[in-house]
């Protein structure tokens, strides 16, 4: 996001808003010595299945860039601020870690998290992992200015922070899971400054939120002691003690309970064994899952996944799914030649510190069949050079079948076109399969870094939904060529969506969509009959040509079943116009006072 505070009381006043375009960054060091606790079970190499070929082996060392610390570990905040050292600028680096602290009490530690570092304690309770001090995330790298603080987390920890509040000024792909404050949360940098995030889900804050600068927030099945302050677009779902329902002064959209929902997969130690834990699905949920105790769900030990490790292929991955194996993918890269396809119900795909996905040749990069529980978590998947026509697909063309008892989950599974290299896709993720639920995601055709320019990174769609009963938590979609999000299948809903048309546009012809000026952020089909969504807000920045008009940021049928609640259209620092907020409805933006124009109902 480039844009600035509008709560000038705590950012000190405005300036002109835009997200400086960075330089590629140099791909990070070597990985730095850890102290590395591996799993139980003992490492193999990826093997070739064929006739008379041996198994491949389920579970395994978590590999070199999974570090796992316990009370006892020596040189714990060291280690810490070495990882933070390479991390920290590395914006389009090759670095990715993770940092798991095994259950127990730890004193006097700051964990200040860079780009591709997530962070999580192995208790099955956030309270099972205690740190005596503060996970941090900060914008000094980018002179206070935390708009770029992406690709990051922080997931099942208590922390007691050491001044009584705890800092995560972050921007989008930046989830925070599982979390116990035993105090407050500060979401604005040091100074106040820029900040565009984010995301909280099955959190406790036991003290007051103070978003302070953030533009927008959606917090999902959470418990706060108090909300502070809102300035564009605050969502909640679900969460005990939010701020009442207010919109647009203070802009709080808040639902009493989340529709559909169903954590996040998440490693954890069961003695001396890693397992993974797939919790229930809720409905109407509220609170969270841990609140009593133990969280209700079931596990599967680590053998029963392969664990992979960057240079492995994808008839590897595909061999392993096929032998029956989930998989448990590490930190590091991953080059595709070919889709990962998941063809069993139930299957797990889960990403450790941020690995990616890389189809080099114009390949989808996961499929997911028609099948039911499928759950894919904690992965990036980065376009390559050659245009891919889709980079995720759950479900193919066509799926029917009803998977409303057992539905399939994508949750942290984050989509990039260009920045980090030469990347191009026509459309980034397509929902086919009934009732999936999309639980966080940041799909970004980039707007700064390397391999990028209107044709450059070209990448016409962001979100295509043609199943029907898809529900989508917390969906954040930005800069693409045409539509952002395109859905027509019936009786979708969205809670909270965060949206910027692409910048660097070159003229008005280059969005002209018929009769139409500019592609609707969010548009409905023509067809669909019944759909509804809570907190929804575009922002338009064209600073290529500042002339550029929007008529609408979204676009829908008009008629009973389509219901609208609480939208908003920005024009940031007056570099294009909305001239209204959906169809004809709502009143245009203008000048330069980025102000938004809001529509509490529609139709």
């Amino acid at each position: 996001m480039p844009t600035p505070p509008t709560d000038r009381t705590a950012s000190g006043g405005s300036a002109l808003p835009r997200r400086t375009v960075l330089t590629t960054m140099a791909g990070a060091a070597a990985a730095a010595p850890g102290l590395l606790t591996p799993s139980t079970a003992v490492a193999a190499a990826p093997a070739r299945r064929g006739r008379g070929r041996a198994p491949l082996p389920g579970g395994g060392d978590l590999g070199p860039r999974v570090l796992v610390f316990d009370p006892a570990t020596p040189g714990i905040q060291a280690t810490l601020d070495r990882v933070f050292k390479e991390q920290e600028s590395a914006q389009f680096g090759t670095g990715r870690y993770a940092l798991l602290f095994k259950p127990g009490t730890y004193h006097g530690l700051n964990a200040q998290l860079g780009f591709y570092t997530s962070i999580a304690g192995l208790g099955l309770s956030p309270d099972d992992t205690t740190i005596n001090g503060d996970v941090t995330v900060d914008a000094g790298w980018f002179g206070g200015n935390a708009t770029q603080n992406f690709w990051r987390s922080a997931e099942n920890l208590a922390l007691v922070p050491v001044n009584g509040t705890n800092r995560w000024a972050v921007a989008q792909a930046a989830p925070f899971r599982r979390m116990h404050i035993r105090g407050g949360l500060n979401l604005a940098p040091d100074g106040y400054g820029w900040a565009s995030g984010g995301y909280i889900a099955d959190s406790r804050i036991d003290g007051t939120v103070s978003p302070y600068s953030q533009q927008q927030w959606y917090t999902r099945d959470s418990v706060v002691g108090g909300w502070r302050n809102a300035v564009w677009n605050m969502v909640f779902s679900g969460v005990e003690g939010a701020p009442a329902q207010s919109f647009p002064d203070p802009p709080y959209t808040t639902l009493h309970t989340t529709p559909v929902s169903r954590e996040k997969p998440f490693l954890y130690l069961d003695g001396a064994g890693y397992r993974v834990f797939l919790p229930e699905k809720r409905v109407d949920a509220r609170g969270t899952t841990w609140g009593g105790g133990t969280p209700r769900g079931t596990s599967l030990p680590l053998t029963r996944f392969y664990v992979a490790r960057p240079g492995v292929t994808a008839e590897t991955l595909n061999a392993a799914l096929a032998q029956g194996l989930h998989l448990l993918l590490t930190p590091g890269i991953y080059h595709l030649d070919r889709p990962v396809e998941v063809n069993r119900a139930d299957t797990v795909v889960l990403g450790l510190g941020y690995a990616t996905l890389v189809p080099d040749n114009g390949v989808t990069a996961l499929k997911v069949a028609d099948v039911d529980g499928v759950r894919l978590a904690g992965f990036l998947i980065d376009a390559g050079p050659v245009n891919s026509p889709t980079l995720l697909e759950v479900g193919p063309p066509g799926a029917s079948a009803d998977h409303s008892a057992n539905p399939v989950t994508v949750q942290d599974v984050f989509i990039r076109i260009g920045g980090a290299g030469p990347g191009r896709a026509t459309t980034s993720m397509v929902i086919n399969s009934r009732h999936t639920i999309v639980d966080h995601t940041w799909v970004w055709r980039a707007d700064h870094g390397s391999g990028v320019g209107w044709e450059t990174n070209r990448a016409d769609y962001g979100v295509r939904v043609d199943g029907d009963d898809v529900l989508a938590t917390g969906l954040f979609v930005e800069h693409f060529n045409k539509y952002d999000v395109q859905w027509s299948g019936e009786r979708g809903r969205t809670v909270f969506f965060q949206n910027e048309k692409a910048y660097d546009a070159p003229d008005q012809a280059a969005v002209q969509n018929g009769d139409t000026q500019g592609y609707a952020a969010y548009r409905v089909a023509d067809s669909v009959t019944a759909h509804e969504g809570w907190g929804l807000g575009s922002y338009c920045y064209y600073n290529v040509d500042p002339s550029i008009r929007q008529d609408h940021g979204f676009a829908a049928p008009r008629r009973a079943g389509v219901a609208f609640h609480h939208l908003l259209v920005v024009s940031l620092g007056g570099k294009g116009q909305y001239e209204h907020v959906i169809n004809d409805t709502g009143a245009a933006t203008s000048g330069s006072a980025t102000v938004p124009s809001t529509v509490v109902s529609y139709p």
